[in-house]
């Protein structure tokens, strides 16, 4: 009789991946993936606490699991993620939820296998937390599901402890995977007909830094120099680390794409001191210019914080200048979220939350209105397209551009997986409408 298992994933992108490496586990004790949580044998939240919101989220959907637990007492419910690795979190939440089986922390994912048989050969709720400052683990298989898209690992952990986040402590210091294992798993994936490798890690930048090992930029080299089509991308970058070296890098090798992503979150010098972020808005805009320097096509990328303690209207203002400056392509933006065991949680003069969605909404006018206004200009243009999944509400095809435009199409076959030149007719907000065609402008 089948097993079925539900994942439910919170936050950023290393946790999407670390939800495939989940989902490899269950695979191999035999369950199946299966779309309605109703249904599975066993349901798996993988949590994120870097904001408030991800958090209180988690805790509500498994709380809505008490009545589906107490029809199936057979399935087991596990939670694990940064949530959990908090301190005092596990116990919290084993208190609020009794009926939860399994609490994992951010370091125990080598060992859910064994964790999983642990519950089913008892009655007693497992909990497990490893200390945050875990070694690197290498051998993994995950399930990946997000074809022709992979991702990779390349460092665990963040030293730079911006005094807002919470990440150094449920993620532990930085550690770097060894080149030959990055490179060895990118040809492997390549080989398997992936066709987009993004490589992960809370600042690669600062890949391998101490070590014996390849820096970041030579990393990126030698990987674009496998044989095959594909594209290569990376996150996330740390604007104190950014160097001369990568922009040259990113320049000289067509198959990594001219986008970066580079997390400005102030444009305030006074609160980018406050956050710890060891550059000042001169400097971010130095790298800026390094960056177009070589790259001058590149769509950059950023993360923007409001409402950080402190934050007056000049300090918004400068933020507001910046992203005029800079011109991003898009921003991810984000009121202040305070999290408990981080610097600023203990700051005074936290901003109003009415002051911050007032500003947030400003913020958010100023970036759409950026973003408008670079998807325009593609209108009339011919972009390669690699063609990531079809839109069933849309009946089109859907793919991004090498700089993550996303575009839609429509084609007669399925070409998932292919890449395409799509000429684009009509732009709307981030997306863009177009057809393929057989030339390329």
């Amino acid at each position: 009789m089948a097993k079925y298992y539900h994942i439910t994933t919170y936050g950023c992108q290393m946790n999407v991946h670390e939800s495939e490496k989940i989902a490899g586990v269950l695979t191999e004790l035999g369950y199946e993936a299966c779309e309605n949580i109703e249904d599975c044998d066993i349901a798996v939240f993988n949590t994120c606490c870097i904001r408030e919101n991800a958090e209180n989220h988690a805790f509500g959907n498994i709380g809505m699991l008490k009545k589906l637990k107490a029809k199936k007492r057979d399935m087991i419910i596990a939670v694990g993620g940064c949530l959990t690795q908090q301190m005092g979190k596990a116990e919290d939440l084993h208190g609020k939820f009794p009926y939860v089986d399994i609490i994992f922390g951010t370091h125990n994912l080598g060992n859910l296998k064994q964790l999983i048989l642990k519950k089913q050969a008892r009655k007693k709720a497992v909990i497990e937390i490893e200390d945050c400052d875990g070694k690197v683990t290498e051998g993994e298989k995950p399930f990946r599901t997000s074809y022709p898209n992979a991702w990779i690992n390349i460092t665990y952990g963040c030293n730079n402890f911006c005094s807002y986040c919470i990440v150094p402590y449920v993620r532990g210091r930085e550690r770097s995977r060894r080149s030959e294992n990055i490179i060895a798993e990118a040809k492997q994936l390549i080989s398997e007909g992936y066709k987009e490798i993004t490589l992960l890690g809370q600042n690669v930048n600062s890949f391998a830094n101490g070590t014996d090992d390849i820096s970041f930029p030579e990393l990126l080299r030698q990987i674009a120099n496998i044989d095959g089509k594909f594209r290569l991308r990376f996150m996330t970058s740390h604007p104190k680390d950014f160097s001369e070296e990568l922009a040259k890098i990113i320049a000289e090798n067509p198959k990594i794409c001219h986008a970066v992503h580079l997390p400005a979150q102030s444009g305030s010098d006074a609160i980018l001191k406050a956050m710890n972020r060891k550059y000042t808005s001169g400097d971010y805009l130095k790298k800026v210019e390094i960056l177009k320097k070589y790259v001058p096509d590149c769509a950059l990328t950023t993360d923007l914080i409001v409402g950080f303690p402190g934050e007056t209207d000049e300090d918004f203002k400068d933020t507001l200048n910046l992203v005029k400056k800079v011109g991003f392509s898009s921003a991810f933006t984000f009121v202040y979220s305070k999290r408990e065991g981080t610097v600023a949680a203990k700051m005074e003069n936290q901003v109003p939350e009415e002051v911050s969605k007032t500003r947030i909404m400003e913020l958010i006018s100023l970036v759409n209105s950026q973003t408008r206004e670079q998807s325009a200009k593609y209108v009339g243009k011919t972009v390669e397209v690699l063609c990531e999944d079809y839109d069933k509400k849309k009946n089109l095809y859907l793919g991004r551009d090498e700089h993550g435009r996303m575009v839609y199409f429509e084609s007669e076959k399925d070409i998932s997986g292919e890449f395409v030149n799509v000429r684009i007719n009509s732009a709307n907000g981030v997306s863009l409408m177009g057809e393929i065609t057989n030339g390329k402008e």
